[in-house]
């Protein structure tokens, strides 16, 4: 079954830098577009970053745009999320995301458990 694990959150000061990886198991990740989102209090989650089946293209929010760096790694089936200049508002859990196909719109099917990343001031 698909699997997406998250891993490499955790405590950092402000304005530094952490790497968050998405292992992923259980489909063709080459396959899919994949996705990073981050968790809203109140508001459910928030698009991070988008990137394509061949790492061709790269998409960003604006409030990370030029901070964060997304990559993936198809033959590790890994998916990565590289964080510098970290804000306190950063501070929420991050999930992977699997791209639902076959949609107009970007949505997603599955995703994992989330790593928690803190941003101390």
């Amino acid at each position: 079954q698909v699997q997406l694990v998250e891993s490499g959150g955790g405590l950092v000061q402000s304005g530094g830098s952490l790497r968050l990886s998405c292992a992923a198991t259980g489909f063709t990740f080459s396959d899919y577009w994949m996705y990073w989102v981050r968790q809203v209090p109140g508001k459910g989650l928030e698009w991070v970053s988008t990137i394509n089946t061949d790492v061709s293209n790269t998409y960003y929010a604006g409030s990370v745009e030029g901070r964060f760096t997304i990559s993936k790694n198809n033959a590790k089936n890994t998916l990565y999320l590289q964080m510098n200049s970290v804000k306190p508002e950063d501070t929420t859990l991050y999930y992977c995301a699997r791209e639902l196909q076959g949609v107009a719109d970007w949505a997603y099917d599955y995703w994992g458990q989330g790593t928690q990343v803190t941003v101390s001031s």
